[in-house]
């Protein structure tokens, strides 16, 4: 099941789970609140999962493809690394199913403070466009993750400040609703 927690201000290695001390747990209610939407799924049968066919087909990902992101698997490593870890937002949701591996989504709260989500095989998580988010392996430094996209890709990246695009201040105008 996934875990999530308010992070510790530290800037050593960003594989670190740095929990506050004590920890401060968020909920997959207040996850739910910032329009983060979680899922799990048998990522042992995924090519066949009766349950990620329903929700491909009721959310209309009709395009999928697999990313595995390991020192000796993906070409420029170092450098992705550094680019998911960037703070960024994107124009669509960004929806990632982890196959294999672990690794943490950092996201802002409505207050501009740091979530961090530890992601393990089988969990789907749905990050909806204009959150500021950023993504990073843990110390086991390997993943294997689905994306999925309505309709064509696009995976383009706007680091922050970004807050003059649409799709963020839709999504403020989101997390003013969900106050009230």
């Amino acid at each position: 099941m996934v875990e999530a927690w308010y992070m510790d201000e530290s800037q050593e290695d960003q594989r670190a789970p740095h929990r506050q001390r004590p920890n401060r747990a968020v909920s997959l209610e207040q996850l739910r609140r910032l329009g983060v939407v979680y899922r799990r799924l048998d990522a042992d049968n995924y090519e066949t999962d009766p349950c990620l066919k329903e929700i491909r087909r009721a959310e209309n990902y009709s395009w999928m493809d697999i990313v595995t992101i390991h020192k000796d698997k993906l070409p420029n490593y170092e450098e992705k690394i550094k680019t998911f870890y960037e703070e960024h937002l994107h124009l669509d949701d960004e929806i990632r199913y982890i196959l294999e591996g672990s690794g943490y989504f950092d996201v802002r709260d409505k207050d501009d403070k740091w979530i961090r989500i530890s992601m393990e095989k089988g969990d789907m998580i749905t990050l909806p466009a204009g959150i500021y988010h950023r993504f990073t392996l843990d110390e086991n430094n390997y993943v294997k993750a689905m994306k999925l996209f309505v309709g064509e890709p696009v995976w383009t990246a706007y680091n922050r400040p970004a807050d003059d695009f649409p799709a963020r201040k839709q999504y403020m105008k989101f997390l003013a609703d969900e106050a009230q």
